[in-house]
Formats: C-alpha cells, structure tokens, sequence
C-alpha cells in the first residue's frame, strides 16, 4: 500500500461491525459494511483506518467514522454532501481546501465540525472527503474564505494506496 503506514491491523468483531456500519448509515442515509465483508481497523499517522477487503474504505477521527473517496464510491451516500461548480474541481482533486465561493449545493444537515464528501456540480462524481469549517446555511451563502478542510481526496496517498 502505497505511502501510507498502516500499524496494528485487527480484524473487527462482528458485534463492532454492526455498531461501525449503523453509526455510519445514520450520518449518510446508506447501508454499509454487507455482513459476509471481513471488516478491519488499523491505525496510521494521521488517523485509524477502516479497511474492506484490502481497500481503505473509510477512516475514524476524532472518534467519528466516515467513509473515505473510494467508500463513498463504492457505496453511494445520500446525505453529507456538498456540491462544487467545475472550476473548483482542480483544486480539490489536487487537495486544496474548499473556498466559500465554489459551493452551489450542500445537505441541509450539515454542521460545523462534520465530515463532508464533496461532489462536482455536472457529473455528481465524489472527488473529497473533508471537514465542514460552517453550517449548512452559510455553505450555501457562499461566504469568502475556507469552507472545508480537505482530509482525502481523488489522488492522494490513500487513493493510491488502493490502486
């Protein structure tokens, strides 16, 4: 796996797999995590990991899990989405914050300090993971200045990491 350093690989009871995929479809209005998957947690520099299979899936900060690019690829959230116009797509998927001014949509549910997936206005394609710095109202107000903190993003180390 590319770049990123992964210590202490566990595979997870199934008792804690349940309890990880309902915090999970709650916050994003999706099930996750099927019962016949093998589900681990492992530990890396910035954060724990959630690994499927032998792709990270998703992660947990702060001691709250939320899926990574490639989870959200893989199972489709419907909620804790905001939406990006095109000309902020390069800077995202080089991973840049998300600045006010390049939102056009976001989840009427989103507070201050949530996880986001960040989506691009014509194709509805995921491209980052981030932390929401506003409300879901003054997202859409598109106030100057960060919006959101990047924390994965289409190319980065644990995008490549499943490749």
């Amino acid at each position: 796996m590319a770049d990123v350093r992964i210590r202490k690989r566990k595979r997870l009871r199934n008792k804690e797999v349940k309890a990880l995929s309902e915090q999970l479809e709650a916050v994003l209005g999706v099930p996750v995590f099927s019962d016949s998957e093998a589900v681990d947690r492992a530990e890396s520099t910035d954060f724990d990991l959630i690994i499927v299979g032998n792709d990270i899936l998703g992660f947990i900060m702060d001691e709250k899990p939320f899926l990574t690019v490639r989870g959200v690829l893989k199972y489709r959230p419907v909620r804790r989405f905001v939406t990006i116009d095109m000309g902020a797509v390069p800077f995202i998927t080089n991973g840049a914050d998300c600045m006010g001014p390049g939102i056009v949509d976001a989840d009427d549910d989103i507070q201050e300090g949530d996880f986001v997936w960040i989506r691009d206005v014509k194709n509805q394609v995921p491209l980052a993971v981030g932390q929401a710095l506003r409300s879901s109202a003054d997202l859409k107000a598109k106030q100057p200045g960060k919006a959101i903190k990047s924390i994965n993003n289409v190319g980065d180390k644990l995008w490549k990491a499943g490749e």
